[in-house]
């Protein structure tokens, strides 16, 4: 662990990776609705200004996920849906709240690494070879992923 982290105690990470994979899968889910109405929005919004909301098409497919991990992690409950039904919460260094910015670059950071193959094995394999199974992007933002329950 870094000197600045203070250290956990063993079941606060024990067996996060896992929850945190079917976690992801579940948020993937309601990303995918929420992309989806936000598509239609912006494709109505189109029609109606000739085509220049159409522009924003790619801001909903790339800013969805971001946003999404940004509210909901930075909000009062530290975890996304998935994560909630999963018992999985995000804490910062010393167990302090995350705030929207740390949330946003955090979700960002993950899903470069998932868009780039061999940065997401890296990413992965960090957190594998940690006692604390933060992964790479946790650990570059400073945040641990912890049983909630």
């Amino acid at each position: 662990m870094s000197e600045n982290m203070p250290t956990l105690p063993p079941e606060a990470t024990a067996g996060v990776l896992t929850p945190r994979l079917f976690a992801y899968l579940v948020d993937i889910c309601v990303i995918a609705v929420l992309m989806v109405m936000l598509f239609v929005i912006v494709a109505v919004l189109g029609v109606f200004t000739f085509g220049l909301a159409w522009f924003l098409f790619p801001l909903v497919g790339a800013g969805t996920g971001v946003l999404y991990s940004a509210i909901t992690v930075g909000g009062s409950r530290q975890s996304t849906i998935g994560m909630r039904m999963l018992g999985l919460r995000v804490i910062g260094p010393g167990g302090t709240r995350v705030d929207f910015i740390t949330a946003a670059v955090h979700a960002l950071l993950f899903y470069v690494a998932a868009g780039t193959g061999l940065v997401l094995v890296i990413d992965i394999l960090v957190g594998l070879l940690r006692d604390d199974r933060r992964l790479l992007h946790d650990v570059l933002t400073g945040l641990t992923i912890v049983n909630a329950r």
